[in-house]
């Protein structure tokens, strides 16, 4: 299968950037090392090219009333320039996929998507807006994506942004800009738990933008770190963490159903009976009490029983310590639960934690 690559990939490669295959992408998975540019993005800036993700410009009458049966949020608390995230929902309340749709007023919306649930998603989207008449258009592969991540990302994204003061936007908000003298998407929006954003511009002007940053210090960040980072803030990730068969009550994503504020959504149904008889699992952090990292799919035990398995583990960078996210039955997804993880046939001893395992000072 030949691999896709974005436009950022020869400078990438120019940075000797190792390169894994990420959802049909040759993507980079590191450059100068996963600590390095995981510390970079906790104690001053980094970028990542996340071109690769699915790209959905949307148009059309009562567009929000038409996206607004797909997601259990309610997108008419929106005003232009301000954005939500939320999920995708099947009839099960099954996650198809998490995404952000970002408000540019009645008529117009943009919604960026995962990149292994591009196709599914594009789908999904065109069965039930179409018919509604709201057109889509798919730019994932139009138009470069970087993410400018920390605490000192809007001082240094700044001088090469034209006509937005960045302090202006808040968080969860966007606006359009210049840069390089041509027009440039810019949200305050990200994966990492920092503060940062989010530019989407044409291929010719990332070009530009990435090779300018990276002149002015700014440390590139390949998908190695881009998990430690997200999986420290607890930040879900789509295809381990969430998938169709687990809903936002199990997966901890309660705060994205506006319950009172919406007649029908697709899977309210099957949440609302969740909600009133209580879910049998739910997603939990979890800290190993001993060397050992717990990764996806391994089992978590308790008293020699398997109750579960891991979604997503790995050595936190910035906390020295292992952690982890597992789905538990509901009588032991409790703070302080006692667990073990099967690691290559040994039990390491574990216990649930409360979560975030770690929260930026930028953001608290």
């Amino acid at each position: 299968m030949t691999l896709l690559r974005t436009p950022l990939y020869d400078l990438s490669a120019a940075a000797k950037a190792r390169f894994v295959e990420f959802s049909g992408w040759e993507m980079a998975v590191q450059y100068s090392g996963l600590k390095a540019e995981h510390n970079a993005v906790r104690d001053s800036v980094g970028m990542f090219d996340i071109s690769h993700m699915g790209k959905f410009a949307l148009a059309g009458e009562n567009l929000v009333a038409a996206l607004q049966t797909l997601v259990p949020s309610n997108l008419a608390r929106l005003s232009a320039g301000q954005a939500q995230y939320t999920v995708l929902l099947n009839e099960k309340a099954g996650i198809i996929d998490d995404i952000i749709y970002y408000h540019q007023g009645d008529r117009q919306g943009f919604l960026i998507v995962n990149a292994a649930t591009t196709q599914k998603d594009w789908d999904w989207l065109t069965a039930h807006l179409q018919p509604k008449g709201i057109s889509l258009t798919d730019v994932s592969r139009e138009k470069v994506l970087i993410a400018v991540q920390g605490q000192k990302a809007e001082v240094t994204l700044q001088p090469f942004v034209e006509n937005l003061d960045l302090a202006s936007l808040k968080m969860f908000n966007h606006s359009e800009a210049t840069i390089e003298g041509e027009s440039a998407f810019i949200a305050r929006t990200g994966y990492t738990g920092e503060d940062g954003f989010e530019v989407m511009v044409s291929p010719a002007v990332g070009q530009k933008l990435w090779q300018k940053l990276s002149d002015a210090g700014v440390v590139p960040c390949g998908l190695g770190c881009r998990d430690t980072l997200r999986l420290e803030t607890a930040l879900h990730l789509y295809g381990q963490d969430i998938d169709d068969d687990t809903t936002p009550l199990e997966a901890g994503l309660g705060w994205l159903i506006h319950w009172d504020e919406k007649d029908y959504f697709i899977g309210k149904e099957i949440l609302t009976a969740q909600k009133k008889q209580g879910i049998t699992k739910r997603l939990v952090g979890l800290e190993m009490q001993a060397r050992g990292i717990a990764r996806h799919d391994y089992p978590v035990l308790v008293e020699g029983k398997a109750v579960g398995l891991v979604t997503s583990g790995t050595m936190s960078p910035t906390l020295n310590q292992a952690i982890a996210l597992a789905y538990l039955p509901r009588e032991f997804a409790k703070k302080g639960q006692a667990v073990e993880i099967e690691i290559r046939g040994k039990l390491y001893p574990a216990k649930v934690v409360k979560k975030p395992f770690y929260r930026s000072p930028s953001r608290k």
